[in-house]
């Protein structure tokens, strides 16, 4: 069970085995944890859907560990499975390869997949207690792929130290760095946070972005004021002195801008997040393509979390709406949530991203590369309001 004290699994290192059926990567896995976290069997294909596991590892710190279907499996589930392998590499940070059998084509394939997508990748040789000839097997690994593999036995616990700092060596310097507000505040400032607490809201509780914000703000010593939105008034009385810098909200962006004191720097979370999790400079170039829609253009909207539709929903029903009132019933939009984001994008005229605080940079960024490969415009939901209103080029970043 998720606590207020666990680290968000968006802000985890995320560690992709990948492998053929039963090729040892639930076994691998476990050992690795020094727990059970995957079903082991003999029987190929026990791992159907991608499973995750967060972890606290020394040396590694917060982590995802990820055990994939088979890369090798068949038939028409076969298929559906292998694709959902292939959109848990999006979200890998580092992945490692198992290698196993006589035909070691597939794991090569792969090892070039994750290297040309610029992914750190491990190859290992599993099942190292079962090899006739380790020696050789090693040679032919390190043949095809130009790099020696490490041997590993679930079985004996043999080689997980190695892997573990194998791991530490590759995992990206900066990964916690934090920086969701970036330069915009330090220590002694004064902040307020305008959280509009709609029916979007989680009873009872914050949304994910507010609270790392609150907590990355409460790190560097700010000084924080948190209020609704009708609040905002009475709290901005309540200071000596005007924040430095305002919080709010995407849908919230017009009112606050016209109540804000004028010294005050205003943002919003969504536009602190596409800087964040994504790229904050395109998704702002890809405002612009808004102002060339007509009636007959195509938006695809693309949601990571997964929830029920509600009439206040700011993707499913307050952008839509901004955007039909300004170019007509006619202007077709399409919607998608969690990891259904489409591979072709280039029927659309503008894809229009929400904060990504469920997934991790790595997916977010996948996307983001995925819409500038194609020449597809892509902005996000805090950037889309405030070009709307008129206000972009008064947000600071």
């Amino acid at each position: 069970m998720t606590t207020l004290n666990d680290t968000p699994s968006a802000n985890r290192l995320h560690i992709g085995f990948y492998g053929k059926r039963n090729s040892g990567k639930s076994s691998l896995i476990n050992a690795f944890a020094g727990q059970d976290v995957s079903i082991v069997s003999e029987i190929a294909g026990t791992t159907t859907d991608p499973v995750n596991k967060a972890m606290e590892i020394h040396g590694l710190g917060a982590c995802v560990l990820i055990d994939t279907a088979g890369f090798d499996d068949i038939g028409e589930l076969g298929k559906i499975r292998v694709e959902k392998t292939e959109k848990a590499a999006e979200k890998t940070d580092i992945a490692v390869i198992l290698f196993s059998g006589d035909d070691i084509t597939l794991e090569c394939m792969w090892y070039e997949f994750f290297r040309d997508k610029n992914i750190p990748v491990i190859p290992v040789v599993s099942k190292a207690d079962m090899l006739i000839n380790g020696a050789a097997y090693v040679f032919k690994v390190r043949n095809k792929i130009g790099e020696k593999p490490i041997q590993v036995s679930a079985v004996e616990k043999s080689g997980l130290e190695k892997l573990k700092n194998e791991l530490v060596r590759l995992m990206p310097t900066d990964y916690d760095a934090p920086t969701i507000t970036g330069s915009l505040c330090a220590e002694g400032d004064s902040v307020l946070l305008v959280m509009p607490q709609d029916i979007q809201a989680p009873k009872g509780r914050l949304i994910l972005p507010q609270v790392q914000t609150i907590r990355e703000l409460l790190d560097k010593k700010c000084l924080v004021t948190c209020c609704t939105a009708d609040k905002m008034t009475d709290s901005l009385n309540s200071l000596k002195q005007p924040p430095k810098l305002i919080i709010t909200d995407s849908q919230a962006f017009k009112f606050v801008y016209e109540n804000k004191p004028e010294s005050s720097m205003l943002t919003s979370f969504s536009v602190l997040f596409a800087a964040y999790k994504g790229d904050l400079d395109y998704y702002i170039e890809g405002a612009k393509a808004i102002d060339k829609l007509t009636k007959t253009s195509r938006v695809l909207i693309a949601e990571c979390c997964t929830h029920a539709p509600l009439s206040e929903d700011i993707g499913r029903e307050k952008i839509p709406k901004m955007l039909r009132e300004r170019f007509g019933e006619g202007l077709a939009i399409d919607m998608v949530s969690g990891t259904d984001f489409p591979d072709n994008l280039k029927p659309y005229d503008l894809i229009i991203q929400c904060g990504g605080c469920m997934f991790n940079r790595k997916y977010i960024m996948n996307r983001t590369d995925k819409a500038k490969e194609q020449n597809v415009p892509m902005t996000n939901y805090g950037v889309t309001i405030a070009h709307i209103t008129g206000i972009l080029d008064k947000i600071s970043r």
